[in-house]
Formats: structure tokens, C-alpha cells, sequence
């Protein structure tokens, strides 16, 4: 007597054979029949049931690209309060965001006081360029110069090179706060000539070019820097009044 459960055997047999194909979606082809109009034909179905694969292949892709970036927080442009920016418009971000001056190997340096949203702005187009196939990959400043270090004391440089080198964006941010000591300079020099009209770059700071001396021991590597970090680049003033993390820590308190 055959049962509720009877196991198909061509069913079985298509997960198999989508298994070894690595077309997951071929799986859900009777979901695919379900939507199709009574006239269409073989060929009607086996195109629906591959725009399925590819879609979530896009999908699958996009978060995986999202977790190698390791973003310390998720932020979307979305999210943003444009309306804070006093020197930029959000049709600029939002032209930013299309990722031309990725696929143009430019660079995107923001400059503002603390809490003018650079982070969140960095991170909202890191997402951007994820979703749009790019590979993305986000540091703070000191913990990419200590990686550094570490990688040259467990003679692991030259596998963290090659990872860099097949970043399409690589978002170094807050390179503010802390002086960066020669090795360390030397070392946060040589990424980024390296990535000069190789790969993109984003860069957030709160400090103005002229006073980067600040933070860097040697002049004259500060000044080969700011001419390698701003060259066919985006320089945002990204200076405001208030801070927009001081101005949530308010509304919370009056709510």
C-alpha cells in the first residue's frame, strides 16, 4: 500500500543530481511549475527555474561577501540622516554609491569632526559595493597597523598582501586619535601606494591633512601620502556642529 510519504524517486534523483551541479534552486522546480502560465513550454520552465539559480546565487553571494568584509556593525545608506551633512548632498553619496569610482580605482577620503557619521557612511557604501559583486574589506586604522605587525612578526606578511591585493575596496577607518609610531607608519604607507590606481580606497579621519603630521612621524612620507590617498579622489567635508552619536544619547534621555 503506498503511503503519504512515499519517497519519489525522481525527486530524490533531482536532489542528487542538483547536489552535484551545485544548482540548489533546481530543488524548488515545483515551485517553478506552479507559476507558469498553462501555454508555456519546456523551454519557458527550464529558463524561470535558471533565473531562480541565479538569483540566489546573487543572494548567497552578496552575504558572503558582506561577512569577509567584517564591518563591526551593519549600516545602510538607508539609514543615514542626510540632512545633518552641511558641506555634502545626498545626491552625491547616493552617486557614490553606484560604485563607479570603484570600477575607476579612485578613492573616497571623508574629513569631519567626531560623530559626523563617517563611519556609517563608510560601512553603508562598503555595503553597497558588497551587494554590487565588489570584494570589501574594513579596517580601523591601528587594528590594520597591527595586523601589520603581527603578520611581519609571524612571517605572515606576504599572505596578507595578497589578500589586500584582491580587495576591489578597502575601507581603513578613523585614521585619527593615535600616533602611529615609524613601523607602523612605514608599514599603513605601503598598503596604501600599493592600492595607488590598483584598488579603492575609503579613508575617515578627523583630522585635516595639515595637521596628519600628528599622527605620522616622518613629513615627508606624510606628504607622499596625502598625494597618494587624494589623487583622483573624492574628499568629502564631512565637518558639522553637533555630534550625531551626542545627539542620540539626548533624544533617549528626553524620551
Amino acid at each position: 500500500m503506498s503511503g503519504a510519504h512515499e519517497i519519489n524517486p525522481v525527486k530524490e534523483s533531482i536532489k542528487l543530481y542538483a547536489k552535484q551541479l551545485r544548482t540548489p534552486a533546481f530543488v524548488s522546480y515545483e515551485n517553478v511549475v506552479r507559476q507558469l502560465s498553462p501555454g508555456d513550454g519546456y523551454d519557458q520552465f527550464l529558463c524561470e527555474t535558471m533565473k531562480l539559480e541565479v538569483s540566489q546565487r546573487q543572494v548567497a553571494g552578496q552575504r558572503r561577501r558582506v561577512k569577509k568584509a567584517c564591518f563591526p556593525v551593519m549600516k545602510t545608506l538607508d539609514e543615514f540622516k542626510y540632512e545633518r551633512l552641511e558641506h555634502i548632498t545626498d545626491s552625491y553619496i547616493w552617486e557614490l554609491a553606484s560604485c563607479d569610482y570603484i570600477k575607476n580605482r579612485q578613492n573616497i577620503v571623508m574629513i569631519g569632526t567626531p560623530g559626523a557619521g563617517k563611519t556609517h557612511l563608510s560601512i553603508g557604501l562598503g555595503m553597497k559595493a558588497c551587494y554590487a559583486g565588489f570584494n570589501v574589506k574594513f579596517y580601523s586604522a591601528i587594528n590594520l597597523a597591527n595586523e601589520l605587525a603581527e603578520a611581519i612578526q609571524f612571517h605572515r606578511l606576504s599572505k596578507l598582501e595578497k589578500s589586500l591585493a584582491k580587495i576591489d575596496l578597502l575601507i581603513i577607518d578613523e585614521l585619527s586619535y593615535l600616533t602611529f609610531n615609524r613601523h607602523q607608519s612605514e608599514m599603513l604607507f605601503q598598503v596604501i601606494s600599493e592600492r595607488s590606481e590598483r584598488g579603492s580606497i575609503i579613508l575617515t579621519t578627523n583630522l585635516e591633512f595639515s595637521r596628519w603630521t600628528e599622527l605620522f612621524e616622518n613629513e615627508i612620507m606624510v606628504a607622499a601620502l596625502i598625494d597618494r590617498v587624494t589623487f583622483r579622489s573624492h574628499v568629502l567635508n564631512m565637518n558639522v556642529k553637533d555630534s550625531y552619536r551626542l545627539e542620540q544619547t539626548l533624544a533617549k534621555q528626553t524620551m
